[in-house]
């Protein structure tokens, strides 16, 4: 692509903690690399994300869109996508909320339809975590989380397995074949940079048809908490040890309360440093990255985002005495927790309109 284009559209979906934001912030590296200039537009049903000052700490041009979905929200997508590209942005990465599900028929279809002249649109990749995609498909899979998955699968034009550094064995698909890449090592992300910039693939070529009072349960069966605070420690300590003690602290109170985790990310910035993990699941090595060797300080700022199978009164408890178990003061800055509110959408058209040339 010449950078004189109308800048490309790049929606990147997938289930909560497939490593959407990993890829992205690979990608936006790659293509910067190459002389374009990139931004990012994250969003979530809450506010204070992990993932927007994870990308503009890591200098990437950052739009959010809070307090739902982009379908829901869909006039405030497109105003922050044209904001971006008032900036001159070539690509600008788009990551839905990962329990999102119709994306093709109420914001690829719109945007065609709508503003296929100022924007190019990419084809819709749904990014799935294969031990993930293991539990989600197999028979005795939670049927709301299953519900989700699979017709993120469905409305995909393009599917790639994540995290392929760490798997050798990827499970059967129902959408069949899947390009395989590591947002992590790097490992495929050429390949699927090529795949969605090259103009092969038709835009929202799959549109579902959703029943959006399962959908809506199916978002509610998760309580959501995005919590925000200043620490000031004791004794000074790194950021990998704050998270560490946070994390670990975490982990071990919502598996005693026999609490899943869909997807629960750390972020800690303190003047020496940042350091960002996540866990997908309870018991497992967190997903570190960030300044590993940064100093110790006293002062710190610390964003926590948490998905879980449980009532958001008990995360809320929960995340609530952990922190006050950190070895200093905290002055909280954001704090709600909360069950996503049923989908609304701005629009749905399914119908499939061509992009314009």
């Amino acid at each position: 692509m010449t950078s004189s284009a109308s800048p490309v559209l790049v929606l990147v979906g997938g289930f909560l903690g497939c490593g959407k934001t990993t890829l992205l912030l690979q990608a936006a590296a790659r293509l910067c690399h190459s002389g374009l200039r990139v931004a990012l537009i994250t969003n979530d049903q809450g506010g204070a994300l992990v993932d927007t000052r994870l990308a503009t700490t890591s200098g990437i041009q950052t739009q959010e869109v809070v307090g739902g979905c982009f379908c829901c929200r869909f006039s405030e997508f497109v105003a922050a996508a044209e904001g971006l590209a008032a900036h001159d942005a070539n690509v600008i990465l788009a990551e839905p909320v990962g329990s999102c599900i119709d994306i093709s028929a109420t914001i690829l279809q719109p945007m065609k339809h709508f503003y296929g002249n100022r924007f190019r649109l990419a084809p819709f990749t749904v990014l799935v975590d294969p031990e993930r995609a293991q539990e989600l498909l197999a028979p005795h899979a939670d049927p709301s989380l299953a519900y989700l998955f699979t017709n993120q699968l469905a409305e995909a034009d393009l599917v790639c397995f994540s995290k392929a550094d760490l798997y050798t064995e990827f499970p059967e698909l129902p959408t069949g074949f899947a390009l395989r890449l590591s947002g992590s090592t790097g490992d495929g992300v050429s390949e699927w940079l090529h795949e969605v910039l090259a103009g092969n693939r038709i835009p929202g070529s799959r549109l579902l048809e959703v029943d959006y009072q399962k959908y809506a349960d199916a978002e509610a069966a998760l309580g959501w908490l995005n919590w925000q605070a200043n620490l000031r420690l004791r004794r000074a300590l790194s950021p990998a040890s704050v998270v560490g003690l946070l994390l670990e602290d975490l982990d071990q109170a919502l598996s005693q309360a026999r609490i899943e985790i869909a997807h629960l990310k750390v972020f800690d910035q303190a003047p020496t440093g940042y350091i960002k993990a996540s866990l997908c699941r309870n018991g497992e090595e967190p997903f570190v990255q960030g300044a590993l060797d940064a100093s110790p300080a006293q002062r710190h700022e610390l964003l926590l985002n948490l998905r879980a199978r449980a009532a958001p009164e008990l995360l809320q408890a929960i995340v609530k005495q952990a922190a006050g178990r950190l070895p200093g003061r905290t002055s909280l800055i954001h704090f709600e927790s909360f069950q996503p509110a049923p989908p609304k959408p701005e629009y749905q058209i399914r119908t499939r309109f061509l992009e314009r040339k």
